[in-house]
């Protein structure tokens, strides 16, 4: 098996933290590395990194080596000078989207022969172009095309990603591959700390500020607290600054009734985001459109309660556990944050009762659907 770490490699060279996309191509990295090879697509040339290379940059983008952007650097550079080896007829494993906007990936693949596994995250470009970058429903038509012309298999994240592509394909005429529904698992994350890092109630806001996210809203609600003359509690936005987000950023750095009151944190360790997660009054959650939605499963495996937008992927995932709530609806927001800011509020504690009864999905059955679906796929 070939693993496309095209996506990966790129994004460690350039200091990038790891997106909830890299999150799932990094868990399949670690599942299948002893059997797999590295595929890296670098200047036009695609190549087929040897045992030993593939080992050293698989560790490197693990986080599992010293000097990790210099190892992928050299290896690439080695494979460059061998010219690489030859990847014809091997079943290839892309989780990132990675490359597939381009027509020259399709002819690439029917070029070497071969057979592709294509990992789809959502459709969120198509379905909500206005949260997309410009241009990006046309770069993710040209996706879809790639992955449905040239795909041996599917893999989707959730039954609601399926639901999309369906009617996708019904409206455009295209056939549906042999594919499989696994709901990603999350890496349990360390123990959290003993003590809350504020001693105030406070909320986490877990993602990347973009549109979708709806950022703007939570600020808003932070906004009338002030405005009604009540001490709201802290906002922990746990997160780096996207694209286009210009007005909560604005708020941010320049409305005086959110200083004091709204934390930010570009990015924080494992067990700080375990610790803040832990003791938090509630993560919020009031995405208009998520492909899955892995900082919900974080929330509630760390027994925290969740405020979430009332989303069919948010209720496929972890069913009725959060307190559900319309992602236009500031003053239901409102009340919903000044309840569950006391810790014993009916409301909060009807939810930690729900949240008792969670069994945490994990990487280990995401891939004991995965793994005997791509034994199938190679026999295709």
């Amino acid at each position: 098996m070939l693993i496309d770490v095209s996506r990966l490699a790129g994004r460690l060279m350039d200091g990038k933290h790891p997106t909830g996309v890299d999150r799932v191509s990094l868990a399949y990295l670690r599942h299948y590395r002893e059997r797999a090879r590295a595929l890296v697509r670098h200047r036009g040339r695609w190549l087929r990194l040897g045992d030993e290379a593939s080992r050293k940059v698989f560790a490197a983008l693990l986080g599992e080596s010293g000097m990790p952007q210099r190892t992928v650097r050299l290896n690439v550079a080695q494979a460059h000078l061998l010219r690489g080896s030859s990847c014809r007829g091997w079943t290839l494993l892309n989780t990132g989207h990675s490359g597939l906007d381009d027509p020259g990936y399709a002819y690439a693949v029917r070029r070497f022969r071969l057979r592709p596994v294509y990992f789809l995250h959502d459709l969120i470009p198509l379905t909500h172009p206005e949260y997309s970058r410009p241009q990006e429903d046309d770069k993710h038509h040209q996706r879809l095309a790639t992955m449905l012309d040239t795909g041996s298999c599917l893999i989707f994240n959730s039954g609601a990603t399926r639901q999309d592509l369906v009617d996708y394909v019904a409206r455009y005429g295209s056939s549906l591959p042999p594919h499989v529904v696994a709901p990603l698992g999350i890496e349990p994350l360390p123990t959290p700390g003993a003590e809350a890092l504020l001693p105030e109630p406070y909320f986490v806001m877990l993602g990347t500020i973009e549109p979708r996210k709806n950022h703007l809203l939570i600020l808003h609600v932070w906004r009338r607290f002030a405005e009604l003359g009540e001490t709201p509690p802290k906002l922990v936005l746990i997160g780096q600054r996207g694209w286009e987000c210009e007005q909560v950023i604005d708020l941010l750095e320049r409305s005086p009734a959110l200083r004091g009151s709204v934390i930010e944190l570009p990015r924080c360790n494992d067990t700080e985001l375990a610790t803040w997660l832990r003791h938090a009054r509630a993560l919020l959650f009031p995405s208009f459109v998520e492909g899955f939605g892995l900082p919900l499963i974080e929330a509630v495996s760390q027994g925290t309660p969740v405020l979430a937008a009332d989303l069919p992927v948010f209720r496929e995932s972890v069913g009725e556990i959060p307190e559900y709530l319309d992602p236009l609806d500031g003053p239901a927001w409102l009340d919903a944050v000044r309840a569950y800011s006391v810790a014993a509020d009916p409301r909060r504690r009807t939810q930690l009762e729900r949240l008792r009864g969670y069994q945490r999905w994990d990487w280990g059955a995401h891939f004991a659907i995965v793994d005997p679906f791509l034994e199938r796929c190679r026999a295709i």
